[in-house]
């Protein structure tokens, strides 16, 4: 019997019940990590994952959303801007970082070939060359003649490793990429939901027959009327001698959430931070029992040792590579008091 073909059981009133097998995901866990590895072409190599689609999944929820940017926002306000290297520039190279686990700094010299200034490559668009140190930037839509070749070694790809492959880096998140696309489907099922006015409207069920026609339509006019100011106005139906169930009203849905919309939402919340290792109360998320998530100067002062300074540690890396100190952070006692005295990030 061939798996893949559907099982007909006949029925006993001469009908057929037919079944196609266990539901499966479009991409399988097993099989969707076998997708990560780079392809190459006549010039670039070709990310491992869409680089389009991580930075749309950037927007799927808002706590993946305000991880990162209190990651970034971190990072931003302890880095020390310099004429080489603004901090709008440093956000954007950060942002970056985060989303997509690559960051691309370009080096622009001079007239006389010193560094002029370092500006961010978007990462989505900036692909690794074929040959060391060269970096192409390929705009959407473009064909593969008008890619920009920059020139070699003006680049730095910092990037987090992925131990399937050493070209692209892989963002440390993607393992909660599927619970943060449920709680966006969640949430746009459950808008749609209230847009299609499934949440409400009820079947008026009348089987009395002491009702008129007259009456019936009376009754219809008074539910119609019944809308916008004053919507919530009782009406009275008086049927001498009627039965107990004569009228009765069958709701059609429930508000009640049969689809444990608020379950979903919490799973996959607790999911992206478990991913970004972000204490919940600094996302300003409101406990739900009486003792409260703990003291939070605690927690960031926590949260900035365990996660921004590693990421520091990171992109000091860059003044390596170019020879001369271009980053540079604050101490963490100097920032809102997030870490306690001597205690540093510099390397």
């Amino acid at each position: 019997m061939d798996p893949t073909q559907p099982l007909e059981i006949p029925g006993e009133y001469g009908f057929s019940v037919m079944s196609f097998g266990e539901p499966e995901s479009v991409l399988a866990r097993d099989q969707f990590f076998d997708l990560f590895q780079v392809v190459r072409n006549a010039r670039w190599y070709d990310p491992p994952v869409s680089q389009i689609g991580i930075g749309r999944a950037y927007r799927m929820a808002p706590h993946h959303q305000s991880c990162i940017l209190l990651k970034r926002n971190l990072l931003s306000a302890s880095f020390q801007p310099s004429p080489l290297f603004t901090r709008s520039d440093f956000a954007r190279w950060a942002l970056d970082w985060l989303i997509f686990g690559n960051a691309y700094l370009q080096v622009v010299p001079s007239m006389v070939g010193k560094a002029m200034a370092l500006k961010p490559s978007p990462a989505a668009w900036t692909r690794v060359g074929l040959t060391p140190g060269a970096y192409w930037f390929v705009q959407p839509n473009q064909f593969l003649a008008d890619a920009y070749d920059f020139a070699p070694g003006t680049v730095h790809h910092m990037y987090e490793p992925d131990p399937l492959q050493e070209i692209y880096g892989m963002p440390e998140y993607l393992s909660a990429l599927q619970s943060g696309l449920l709680n966006e489907s969640a949430t746009i099922f459950r808008r749609r939901y209230y847009l299609n006015g499934a949440h409400a409207g009820f079947i008026l069920y009348v089987s009395e027959e002491a009702m008129s026609q007259a009456d019936s339509e009376a009754l219809g006019t008074a539910l119609r009327q019944a809308k916008g100011p004053g919507n919530f106005r009782n009406i009275l139906i008086h049927i001498p001698k009627g039965k107990k169930d004569g009228v009765q009203i069958l709701p059609i849905a429930e508000v009640a959430a049969k689809d444990e919309f608020l379950a979903i939402k919490e799973v996959t919340r607790d999911d992206m931070l478990a991913a970004h290792r972000v204490p919940p109360q600094l996302l300003g998320i409101v406990p739900k029992n009486g003792t409260g998530f703990g003291n939070v100067i605690d927690a960031a002062r926590t949260f900035y040792q365990l996660e921004i300074v590693p990421i520091q540690q990171r992109m000091l890396e860059l003044n390596a590579w170019l020879g001369f100190e271009a980053v540079r952070f604050a101490e963490p006692q100097d920032i809102a008091g997030l870490a306690p005295a001597g205690v540093g990030a510099r390397a």
